[in-house]
C-alpha cells in the first residue's frame, strides 16, 4: 500500500493507492455519514458499482448512473445531479462518492462543493487519468465556449485508488492516463521521465502502475500544498494542456482523450521550447514513445486562427495574452507570453514537422 498525506487550507486528506482496496471504503471514512450518493458513469457501474456497495455498511447509500464521456461534464447534468441529491434528501452531513475517471470525479466534486455551500466527497478513480484530477481539489463543468472554465477549488475528503480496476481499461485510456504521468515527469526530474519512455505501455504490470501513481500524485501533491489556489507554480502542471484544451473544444469533447490532446500540447510545447532555449528537451524521445505506444499526434485540421482564438480562453491567458509553459530543461518549468504571430508561425511549423514524421 502507497499512501500520501495532501495538505490544503481546509482539510488534509489521504491519498491511498494499493490493489483490491474498493471493497472496503469505509475504512477510509473519516466520520459516519446520515447519507452516500455514489455518482457513476454507465460504463464504471456494471463494473465496479456492485463491488463499492458490498463494502458500505449501510441502509442510506444511493447510486445514480449518467453517461460516460467527457460532454457529460456539463451545466445539465450537473443540475440533474442536484436533483437527485435534492430528492434523496441529502443534507450536509451527506458524503458524495465519486466513482470514475476524470469526468466524473470533477463532475461529482462541483456538485458537492456546491450542494447546500459544500458537503463531502470521496474520489474513487477508475481510471489512470484520474490520478491527476484527484489531487489538489479542482472541480469542474464545461462550457462550449472552453474546458473546466465552470468550477471552484474543493478538495476531497480522501482518495482511494484501487489498480485492479485499471485493468479493464480500453488502450486509449491507458495513453490518455499515462500523458498526464509523462508530465508530471517533465516538469519534475529526468529519471522519473526517462523510467516512464523506456517501458511500452503494453507491458505494464500493476507494481510498476503503482509506483508510476504514486510518483506523479507526489509530483502535484507538492506543487498544489505551495499554491493551492493556481496564483503562480500551479501552473506549471499546466504543461501541454493550453494547445490541448483548445484541441478539445475546437473537436468537440470526446472525440479524443483528454491525455491523448495533452501528448500533442506536451510535444508543441517542447517545439517551443527547444527553439526558444536553443537546446534539445526531449522532443524526439518523447515523439517516438508516443508514437510506439499509438497516440494520435495530428492537429486534425483545426484552422490554425481558430486554435489561437480558443488558446486565449486559457485560464493563465493575461490580457489577450497567451501564457505558455515551456521547459528551460527537464524538471524546470517556466512560463512566457506568447504574441499572436509568434504563436501561429510555431504551430505552423509544428504542423509541418508532425505531418513530415
Amino acid at each position: 500500500m502507497k499512501q500520501l498525506r495532501v495538505g490544503t487550507s481546509t482539510h488534509d486528506y489521504t491519498i491511498t493507492i494499493d490493489e483490491n482496496i474498493r471493497y472496503d471504503l469505509q475504512k477510509f471514512f473519516t466520520k459516519s455519514y446520515s447519507k452516500i450518493l455514489i455518482i457513476t458513469d454507465d460504463q464504471v457501474a456494471p463494473l465496479y458499482l456492485d463491488d463499492i456497495l458490498a463494502g458500505l455498511q449501510t441502509e442510506n447509500v444511493i447510486h445514480t448512473t449518467i453517461p460516460s464521456g467527457e460532454a457529460t461534464k456539463s451545466i445539465e447534468y450537473y443540475y440533474q445531479l442536484q436533483t437527485v441529491a435534492l430528492e434523496n434528501r441529502l443534507d450536509r452531513n451527506s458524503l458524495i462518492i465519486a466513482l470514475g475517471g476524470g469526468v466524473i470525479g470533477d463532475l461529482a466534486g462541483f456538485v458537492a462543493a456546491t450542494f447546500m455551500r459544500g458537503i463531502d466527497y470521496m474520489q474513487v478513480p477508475t481510471t489512470i487519468l484520474a490520478h491527476d484530477s484527484s489531487v489538489g481539489g479542482k472541480v469542474a463543468i464545461n462550457h462550449e465556449l472552453g474546458k473546466n472554465l465552470i468550477g471552484s477549488f474543493y478538495p476531497p475528503v480522501a482518495v482511494v485508488y484501487d489498480v485492479n480496476m485499471m485493468q479493464t481499461l480500453p488502450e486509449n485510456e491507458i495513453r490518455s492516463g499515462y500523458a498526464e504521468l509523462v508530465k508530471e515527469a517533465f516538469i519534475s526530474d529526468k529519471a522519473f521521465l526517462q523510467e516512464i519512455l523506456n517501458k511500452p505501455l503494453s507491458k505494464l504490470t500493476n507494481e510498476e502502475l503503482k509506483e508510476h501513481l504514486y510518483k506523479g500524485v507526489k509530483v502535484k501533491a507538492k506543487i498544489v500544498e505551495q499554491d493551492e489556489k493556481e496564483a503562480n507554480i500551479r501552473m506549471f502542471l499546466n504543461f501541454g494542456h493550453t494547445l490541448a484544451h483548445a484541441m478539445e473544444t475546437s473537436l468537440g469533447y470526446g472525440r479524443i482523450t483528454h491525455g491523448e490532446s495533452v501528448a500533442v500540447g506536451m510535444l508543441f510545447a517542447l517545439h517551443i521550447s527547444e527553439q526558444t532555449y536553443n537546446k534539445p528537451l526531449y522532443y524526439d524521445e518523447l515523439f517516438d514513445w508516443l508514437q510506439n505506444n499509438g497516440y494520435p499526434l495530428s492537429l486534425f485540421d483545426i484552422p490554425l486562427d481558430n486554435v489561437i482564438q480558443l488558446m486565449k480562453l486559457d485560464k493563465k491567458s493575461l490580457n489577450q495574452h497567451i501564457q505558455m509553459v515551456l521547459l528551460s530543461e527537464i524538471g524546470e518549468p517556466t512560463v512566457e507570453k506568447m504574441e499572436d504571430e509568434q504563436l501561429k508561425k510555431m504551430l505552423q511549423s509544428f504542423k509541418k514537422e508532425l505531418t513530415a514524421k
